[in-house]
C-alpha cells in the first residue's frame, strides 16, 4: 500500500471537473420523465394592480393543455418567506411588480404551453405604485402589504406601514465621539441592484409518482430550504415532497429561497403529470430577484493623527415587492457596518423597505458590499483629508488579535493586519506614484479591507463505510460551483487517512441526507466541515471496535494508520478497512456508519457592550478578513475604467484546497467588477429595462485583469476544521470599494454612486475640467 498523502492544502482536482468542463453534466434543464409537461408562464404588465378577473377558457381548449392555474387555485393563506411569510407561488388578489407570475400552464410541448400563457385574459385594476423607499415611506404613501401584521414572522414585530425590518446596533457613545473628534467627514452613497447572472437560468422538474408523491429536481442552495417553502406555499406536509439537485450552474444567493418550484410542483399535482418549468433569460431577469439597492450615509470622525473616534451608518434597502432575506441582509450589513477597525463609538441603523420592484434578495456579501464601498470611501477621504497613506490609516485602525467585533462578538483568529501588509508589499504600493503612464489615460489604486462570518444555524453529516472500505459522505451541501464536495471529501478522507479516491459525496435529497441550512454565508467548509469531522469521529469508534475483534485486543489498543488500516498499537499487525468493514457487515455489529449534527454554538451580542433592535441572528462568527488592492486606468475621453492588476490577500484560516480558494477569489473579484464599472438593472416606470444579456453588461473574461494575484494567509480558527474559515465570499466584499477607490485616485474625486459607468466618470472629468476652466 503505497504511503497516505494528507488531503488538507493539497491542491485536489474538482470532483465534478471532467463532467463540466466535457458537457456532461446534467442540469435541471437537461433532464426529462416519459410522459413530461412543460410550463409557461403568464406575467404581469403592472407594477400595481388588483386582479380582477381571469378568463382561461381559450387556454384550456388549446389541444395539448392539460391545466391551467391562477391566484383563485392557491390559498392566501399559504405563504413562504425566510423571515416574512408574504408571498404566494402565483400572485393572489394583486400583484406587486411588473414581471410577477399571474398564470401558469402546463402543456404537452414547450411551445403549446407558451402560446396558452399568452391566450389567458386577465383583468386588471391599475393602482398607484412606489417605486423608491423615499416614495414607499412617503405620508399616505400606497401600502403594499396591508396584512404585514398578520404575517407569520421569524423576527420580531418591526414595521411601519412600507418598512418591514428596522436594525440599529450601537456601542458605545455616538455623540461624545463626536465632540472626542477633531476631523469629521459625513458623505452619501448609492449602490444598484445587481443580476446574479447565474449561468443556468431557474428551473425545476417535478416528478409525480401513483401514489401523489413528488420529487422535485432544481438548481438551488439548500433542498431543505426549497421542501419547506414548496410545502409552506401550497398546504401541504413535507413528507409529501422529496426535493434533490442535480448539478447546478452557480447560485450566489439567488437559489437560496424559492423560484419556479412551488409553481412547477402545483402543476404536477394539478394535472398529475411530471411537469418541467425553465425561465427564459428575460423572465430571470425580472422574476427572481437581485442584490439590494443601497442608499447609505456614513460619518466618521478621528483624531488628527488619523485614530478612528466614531462612526455613524445609516442605510435604506429598497426590497422590492417581498420580504425573501431582506430583514436578514439588513441586520447582517447592519452588524458588519463598523467594519474590521477599532471605533470605539459606533451607531449603524437601516430601514429594509417594500417598493413595486423585483424582490431583492441574498447576493455574495450578503449586503456587505454595499455597505463596505460606502465606509472604505469614508475612510479615503478621511486620509485625503488628514495627508495621510490610505494604507498606514487602516493599519493604524485595523483590528488585532483578541479584539472584538462590533457588538462584542469574540473573534476566534484574525489575520486581516497581515493581509493588509502583504498586499502592500505585494503591490508596490508605496511606489505607485512612479508608474509609467499611457498619453490620456490616468493611473490610480485603490485599497480596503473586508470581513465575512462563516458559520450560522445548523448542518449535519452522515458517513457510511462500504463493503470495500471506502465511503458515502452525505452532507445536503449543494454543490453550486464553489468545490464543496472536493473539500468536504477532502476532509472526510484525512479524517479517515485515506486518499480523497476513497471517498464519495452523495447527491443532497431530503429523503436521505441529513438536515443541512443552506449552502450560503460562507458556511460549508468550516461548519459543515466540522459536522464531517464528528461524524468520521463516531464512525471511527466503531472501526476501532471492528478491528479489536479481529486483531483480539482491546479497542483502546488500536490506532488509525495511514492508507485506510488500523493496527495493533506497538505491533506490526494491522487489519485494512475492507477486512473491518466485512467483520461489521457480515459478523458483528452491523454497517458501520457514523452520524453528526450540530447547530452553530457560537458568541451571541453581548448586551453589557452594546445594544441591539431588530438583530434576528442568535449566533453568529467565524470571521474571515481580506484586504484588496486594485489598479485602474481611466480613459480621458471616454471614462471608460480598464481594471489592470488586481491583489487580494485572505485570511481563512487554513486552505484545505489552495487552488479552488483561489478561483474563488478571482470569480468573486470578477462579479465585483461588475457591481464596480458596469452591471446596473435599471427599471422605467416599474418595468426592468434590460432584462437580456444584450442590453444588461456584465464583465467578459477579456474584462477580467491577467494580472489577478491571490495571497493565501492563514490564522487557523479554533472552532474549523484543520483551522479553517470561509472563502466564498470575503474576497469579493471589498473588491468594489478598491476599484473605486482607485479611480477617486485617478481623477482626485470620489464618486458617491456605483456603478461607475464611463458615462459617470466622464461627467466627474467634465466637471473637473469645468471647475479648472
Amino acid at each position: 500500500m503505497s504511503p497516505f498523502e494528507s488531503q488538507i492544502g493539497k491542491n485536489v482536482p474538482r470532483i465534478e471537473g471532467r463532467e463540466k468542463v466535457t458537457g456532461l453534466a446534467a442540469y435541471t434543464d437537461d433532464l426529462f420523465r416519459p410522459g413530461m409537461l412543460h410550463g409557461a408562464l403568464l406575467a404581469s404588465p403592472y407594477p400595481h394592480a388588483r386582479l380582477v378577473s381571469y378568463d382561461v377558457s381559450a387556454a384550456l381548449a388549446l389541444p395539448g393543455v392539460h391545466c391551467v392555474l391562477t391566484g383563485a387555485d392557491f390559498d392566501p393563506r399559504n405563504r413562504m418567506g425566510a423571515f416574512i411569510r408574504d408571498e404566494t407561488p402565483i400572485a393572489v388578489g394583486r400583484v406587486r411588480y411588473t414581471g410577477e407570475p399571474v398564470a401558469a400552464v402546463a402543456a404537452e410541448d414547450l411551445e403549446t404551453a407558451r402560446r396558452a400563457a399568452r391566450l389567458i385574459e386577465v383583468e386588471y385594476e391599475e393602482l398607484p405604485a412606489v417605486l423608491t423607499p423615499e416614495e414607499a415611506m412617503a405620508p399616505g404613501a400606497p401600502v403594499l402589504h396591508e396584512e404585514l401584521g398578520d404575517y407569520f414572522k421569524t423576527i420580531e414585530d418591526n414595521f411601519d406601514g412600507n418598512m418591514m425590518s428596522f436594525t440599529e446596533i450601537s456601542e458605545g457613545d455616538v455623540e461624545q465621539g463626536w465632540r472626542d473628534s477633531e476631523i469629521i467627514v459625513e458623505d452619501e452613497f448609492e449602490t444598484q441592484a445587481q443580476y446574479h447572472l447565474a449561468i443556468e437560468t431557474c428551473s425545476a422538474l417535478a416528478d409525480i409518482d401513483a401514489n401523489g408523491r413528488v420529487s422535485v429536481y432544481s438548481p438551488n442552495q439548500s433542498v431543505f430550504r426549497v421542501q419547506a417553502n414548496v410545502c409552506q406555499s401550497l398546504g401541504i406536509p413535507m413528507t409529501a415532497l422529496r426535493c434533490l439537485s442535480p448539478r447546478i450552474g452557480a447560485g450566489y444567493g439567488g437559489r437560496m429561497e424559492p423560484h419556479v418550484q412551488p409553481i412547477t410542483v402545483a402543476l404536477a399535482r394539478a394535472a398529475r403529470k411530471s411537469v418541467k418549468l425553465t425561465l427564459t433569460r428575460a423572465e430571470d431577469f425580472e422574476q427572481v430577484r437581485c442584490r439590494h439597492p443601497y442608499k447609505l450615509r456614513v460619518k466618521t470622525g478621528a483624531k488628527r493623527d488619523g485614530t478612528f473616534v466614531a462612526r455613524e451608518v445609516e442605510t435604506v434597502l429598497d426590497c422590492g415587492a417581498y420580504a425573501d432575506d431582506s430583514p436578514g441582509v439588513l441586520a447582517y450589513s447592519t452588524l458588519m457596518a463598523r467594519g474590521p477597525y477599532r471605533i470605539p463609538h459606533s451607531r449603524c441603523l437601516g430601514r429594509a423597505v417594500y417598493t413595486n420592484k423585483l424582490r431583492s434578495g441574498a447576493f455574495r456579501g450578503f449586503g456587505q458590499p454595499q455597505v463596505t464601498f460606502a465606509n472604505e470611501s469614508s475612510i479615503d477621504r478621511l486620509a485625503d483629508e488628514l495627508g495621510m497613506d490610505r494604507v498606514e490609516i487602516r493599519l493604524k485602525n485595523a483590528m488585532t488579535e483578541g479584539d472584538r467585533w462590533f457588538g462584542g462578538l469574540t473573534v476566534g483568529s484574525n489575520g486581516v493586519i497581515e493581509c493588509l501588509e502583504k498586499a502592500r508589499t505585494a503591490s508596490g504600493w508605496e511606489g505607485r506614484g512612479k508608474l509609467p503612464t499611457t498619453p490620456g489615460k490616468r493611473k490610480g489604486m485603490g485599497v480596503a479591507l473586508s470581513s465575512h462570518v462563516s458559520a450560522v444555524l445548523s448542518t449535519g453529516a452522515i458517513v457510511r463505510m462500504l463493503g470495500d472500505g471506502t465511503f458515502v459522505l452525505n452532507t445536503g451541501a449543494a454543490e453550486v460551483g464553489q468545490g464543496a464536495e472536493t473539500v468536504l471529501s477532502q476532509i472526510c478522507a484525512e479524517g479517515f487517512k485515506v486518499p480523497v479516491g476513497n471517498v464519495v459525496h452523495a447527491t443532497p435529497d431530503t429523503d436521505g441526507s441529513p438536515y443541512t441550512w443552506a449552502t450560503a454565508a460562507s458556511r460549508v467548509t468550516h461548519l459543515t466541515g466540522r459536522a464531517v469531522l464528528g461524524a468520521v469521529g463516531q464512525a471511527l469508534v466503531q472501526i476501532m471496535e471492528r478491528a479489536a475483534e479481529l486483531l483480539e485486543c482491546d479497542a483502546q489498543d488500536c490506532e488509525l494508520r495511514d492508507g485506510g488500516v488500523v493496527g495493533l498499537k506497538g505491533a506490526n499487525k494491522e487489519v485494512p478497512f475492507a477486512a473491518i468493514s466485512a467483520q461489521a457487515h457480515n459478523i458483528s455489529g452491523g454497517a458501520i456508519i457514523g452520524a453528526y449534527s450540530l447547530a452553530y454554538d457560537g458568541p451571541e451580542l453581548d448586551p453589557e457592550r452594546a445594544s441591539a433592535t431588530g438583530f434576528p441572528f442568535a449566533e453568529i462568527g467565524g470571521f474571515s478578513f481580506a484586504a484588496t488592492i486594485s489598479e485602474v486606468e481611466v480613459d480621458e475621453v471616454t471614462g471608460k475604467t480598464e481594471v489592470t492588476r488586481c491583489w487580494t490577500a485572505i485570511d481563512l484560516g487554513k486552505a484545505i484546497n489552495p487552488a479552488m480558494v483561489e478561483g474563488q477569489i478571482h470569480g468573486g473579484y470578477a462579479q465585483a467588477m461588475g457591481m464596480a464599472l458596469a452591471e446596473e438593472m435599471i427599471w422605467d416606470a416599474g418595468r426592468l429595462a434590460n432584462p437580456s444579456l444584450m442590453d444588461y453588461k456584465a464583465p467578459g473574461a477579456l474584462d477580467v485583469p491577467y494580472d489577478l494575484n491571490t495571497i493565501i494567509v492563514e490564522h487557523p480558527e479554533p472552532m474549523g476544521p484543520f483551522g479553517a474559515k470561509g472563502a466564498g465570499e470575503v474576497g469579493m466584499i471589498g473588491a468594489p470599494a478598491s476599484i473605486s477607490g482607485a479611480v477617486a485616485e485617478a481623477l482626485d474625486k470620489q464618486i458617491h454612486r456605483l456603478p461607475l459607468t464611463p458615462e459617470r466618470v466622464l461627467a466627474a472629468l467634465l466637471d473637473e475640467n469645468q471647475e479648472k476652466g
